[in-house]
């Protein structure tokens, strides 16, 4: 939660946005300096996916849906599951189509080019401790990506224009959706190899790269159909590299100054280096601009300055974070009931904001329970990386668990990893409404909220005990003084 500051100054460089407080920096940037970066792009991403189209037209599956509501025929077992049908979903990777014709034409072996080359600012050692940090504080990390990065993203009005108009996240998708991103981030810090060339962090980022190109492209084709499809005016070309900055915000900045510390954390200086360091590098591999990574003070910079330029929620930002927060309802492994999910993503991004994307208000009940979630990530952060043996041994360990609860666990993504196929279609037909969610069932032995409470009663009866044996001891002082 973020508590006002009383004894902050509030000189001329003083701002507030949405309940965060700070300076005014040079770094910053106004909203008049960011605008044109909303008409720039990864221009030679998108002359790239032609020259691909040209060399393996998409498959057939990869239609547009002819509503909101996948085709019976096409997806009707993502509709009763969640996740898409496998036996339909493309088979093209257009990673081993760019590699295998890197030769074949000048702009594919550009692209290829770039993507192999290491920028010199590039520090292996420094990426390998930015990988560790992710899981150093990893349930803090997927908290904050969840509630704050995704959920409160959608207080970025243009943004949820370009994600409504493609469907994914609608609640019966929404959820794989948010596997296959996590999915993403954990191949990139699951191995230094794997941030490499070649490895499969790097493979997934270029992918990725390719992916917001086919959106792009659809989008504007639409556009160019039909101009009142997209406004270009005032929302700017669709995935543009101001989107892309922000994405790449959300994933370091967002929970280094907002996610972390209002769930207790606060990372060390060399810590901030070298996670920043880490998501500056996969900004280079999506074809992000990096120069507003170049230093930990730049990357708050531009999370502070979009705070101001770009979150003000809409209705439809309201439809998409209430579709998140019902696609998460009583869903294994954490069974977390829509109060609880409630209360985490108004903890996190406080009451102005939350309000403002029509989230409900639960009792201090559910607040007392995130908490004791708190409490939990707290004790178990700070003892772990005090440690050095614990702390690699926590690393270690959560790396497995993560990947398989998320990307090989039957309720994550089924052993089906995501190529990051063009499988979300926007078409004139697609839109996103409101729904509501689909439980699996609330198991309140196995939930998290159970964990959270027996943390929060932990952590009463210790503050307890301990300010009982102080005042004891500060009596038993006090009378020895004056007696």
């Amino acid at each position: 939660m973020a508590w006002p500051n009383p004894f902050r100054k509030k000189g001329e460089s003083y701002r507030r946005a949405w309940g965060y407080e700070f300076d005014w920096t040079p770094d910053h940037s106004t909203p008049e300096q960011l605008h044109p970066l909303k008409f720039s792009y990864d221009t030679l991403g998108e002359e790239c996916l032609d020259l691909l189209n040209a060399i393996s037209p998409a498959p057939r599956s990869a239609l547009p849906r002819r509503s909101e509501k996948y085709s019976e025929k096409e997806y009707g077992k993502e509709e009763q599951s969640g996740k898409p049908d496998v036996s339909t979903s493309p088979k093209r990777d257009l990673y081993v189509l760019l590699k295998e014709n890197a030769d074949a034409h000048e702009k594919l072996g550009q692209l290829w080019k770039e993507v192999n080359t290491i920028p010199e600012w590039v520090d292996w050692d420094q990426i390998d401790r930015g990988q560790q940090i992710f899981y150093r504080y990893g349930g803090a990390a997927l908290t904050g990506l969840a509630f704050q990065s995704l959920l409160g993203g959608m207080g970025a009005n243009r943004v949820v224009e370009t994600l409504a108009r493609t469907g994914g996240f609608a609640t019966k998708v929404a959820r794989h959706r948010m596997f296959e991103t996590t999915q993403h981030i954990l191949e990139c810090t699951r191995s230094l190899e794997s941030i490499q060339p070649g490895g499969a962090g790097h493979a997934s980022s270029v992918r990725v790269r390719l992916l917001h190109a086919a959106v792009r492209q659809r989008i504007m084709k639409l556009t160019h159909q039909r101009p009142e499809y997209y406004n270009v005016k005032d929302w700017g070309i669709p995935i543009n590299d101001l989107d892309c900055v922000a994405t790449i915000g959300t994933f370091s900045a967002t929970l280094i100054w907002l996610s972390f510390p209002r769930q207790g954390i606060w990372l060390r200086d060399q810590e901030i280096k070298d996670y920043i360091a880490l998501w500056r590098l996969v900004a280079h591999y999506v074809g992000t601009p990096t120069e507003f990574f170049e230093t930990p003070e730049k990357a708050k910079a531009i999370m502070e300055s979009l705070l101001i330029s770009e979150i003000d929620p809409t209705e439809m930002s309201k439809v998409l974070a209430n579709n998140i927060i019902s696609s998460l309802e009583a869903q294994p492994p954490t069974f977390a009931s829509r109060d609880f999910l409630y209360a985490s993503a108004r903890w996190l991004n406080g009451p102005e904001l939350s309000n403002r994307l029509g989230l409900g208000s639960p009792s201090l009940y559910y607040y007392l329970l995130v908490i004791g979630q708190c409490f939990f990530f707290m004790g178990l952060c700070y003892t772990y990386r005090s440690i050095p043996y614990l702390d690699r041994r926590k690393i270690a360990a959560l790396r497995k668990i993560f990947y398989t609860l998320i990307v090989e666990h039957k309720h994550g993504l089924g052993g089906e990893i995501s190529n990051f196929e063009f499988k979300y279609i926007p078409d004139f037909t697609i839109t996103t409404q409101m729904e509501e969610s689909e439980k699996i069932g609330l198991n309140k032995q196995a939930g998290i909220e159970r964990r959270n409470l027996k943390t929060l009663v932990v952590a009463v009866g210790f503050v307890s005990v301990a300010t009982w044996c102080s005042i004891k001891v500060l009596s038993g002082i006090t009378r020895k003084v004056l007696g």
